[in-house]
């Protein structure tokens, strides 16, 4: 049965005419879902006992179930969901200066296969649903609700390329945006993509109001292809071309995202070979810190040479920024909290498997020491909060 956060108000007007509804049922059901944020058909209370139960029929509520929560000293906070077909996806929801900001997950595991990324150390089991991501969102806001507060942006720019689940993600981030949804305004949302050149010119050509990022980390063909595969479908003539074409009919400046790797792609002859790719672009740089992988192996550039970086990139007339830190007293980078509990549960089942076999019940060592390794005493329940989760970082 389709979740009914799947539902744009357009797809939800169309359903209602169906039924031989008026219009103003449609306005209503809206504000229960995303003003009120029920979780109960029967909490409509000015719906009739019919008209709730068609929407009984037709639709269930959320399809997210809350695995685990870790929560940093810097308020950064990192929810683990799990989908009803037993799949696990993160989402982070930080805090800045100018509100709170939800990175969301478009995809189960990744494909793109980034060098750097935690995301793409599993293989990508399937798109998620528009109704998958906007129960990340609904989750993250009814946890801001006990205290009051909003979330004012939304990244999509957790797990997986947005430009691979195009569909979805614009259907969700309709539903977001719209005036009866959660009126996120559209340029308080970004997607970001790794260069999918054909799905960057069909979202040039939507005119939307939201912001695009190209996650680019690296100046030339040769390290990108190295470090981001997807650079060998769409080099970057081809991608600059589809930038190009997005800048023309849109006016829009965008954002390129450069993760600084000590030693790979953050020499002061790079930064200045990335100002020359970049200058003839209305664009800015969002340099930013690297969250350490341990089974990839690279290490974040220092401040003092990240700052060296910027200020070529400044000097070279480029509009830069270096992003701040969020959640760093933990490893978590996107992605990596799945991974723990991927883990934990494949030893937890290996372990089942051991007991079932030989019909004594007992702990295995190197078991144990797969879950000690992966899960501090300090990694609680969802519903104790432990510590501290970091920001999702980009594919």
């Amino acid at each position: 049965m389709k979740s009914i956060y799947d539902m744009s108000y357009k797809q939800m007007e169309d359903w209602a005419e169906s039924k031989g509804w008026k219009k103003f049922r449609v306005q209503q059901i809206f504000r229960w879902l995303y003003k009120e944020r029920v979780e109960d058909f029967d909490a409509m209370t000015n719906l009739s006992k019919e008209t709730r139960a068609e929407l009984k029929k037709d639709f269930n509520f959320n399809p997210l179930t809350l695995v685990r929560k870790q929560e940093s000293k810097d308020g950064t906070t990192k929810f683990l969901f799990r989908t009803e077909d037993n799949h696990l996806l993160e989402s982070v929801m930080m805090v800045f200066d100018y509100g709170n900001s939800i990175c969301v997950s478009s995809q189960v595991g990744c494909n793109m296969g980034c060098a750097f990324c935690a995301s793409g150390l599993t293989k990508k089991s399937r798109n998620l649903t528009s109704a998958e991501m906007t129960a990340q969102v609904m989750h993250v806001q009814k946890a801001l609700d006990a205290k009051g507060e909003r979330l004012s942006h939304i990244v999509v720019m957790g797990t997986g390329e947005p430009f691979d689940n195009y569909d979805n993600v614009l259907n969700f981030i309709q539903t977001v945006n719209h005036d009866r949804g959660l009126a996120i305004g559209s340029r308080h949302i970004t997607i970001s993509t790794s260069g999918i050149v054909p799905k960057i010119r069909t979202f040039a050509e939507g005119h939307y109001q939201y912001n695009l990022a190209i996650s680019l980390h690296a100046p030339n063909d040769e390290l990108r292809t190295q470090i981001m595969p997807v650079n060998k479908a769409y080099p970057l003539k081809e991608l600059m071309s589809a930038v190009e074409y997005y800048t023309s009919l849109n006016n829009r400046r965008l954002t390129f995202e450069y993760i600084l790797l000590k030693g790979v792609n953050d020499s002061l002859e790079q930064a200045r070979e990335l100002a020359r790719l970049l200058r003839p672009y209305c664009c800015y740089v969002n340099l930013i810190p690297y969250n350490s992988v341990d089974e990839h192996g690279f290490q974040s550039t220092t401040r003092e040479e990240a700052m060296k970086f910027y200020d070529i990139l400044k000097k070279e007339g480029i509009a830069v920024t270096i992003r701040k830190e969020h959640g760093s007293d933990i490893d978590a980078a996107c992605g990596q909290l799945r991974i723990k509990e991927m883990k934990k549960e494949d030893a937890l089942r290996l372990l089942s498997q051991k007991e079932e076999t030989s019909g004594i019940p007992g702990k295995d060592p190197e078991i144990e020491n797969v879950y000690d390794s992966e899960y501090a005493e300090d990694d609680m329940p969802a519903s104790e909060p432990s510590e501290p989760a970091d920001a999702c970082k980009v594919k």
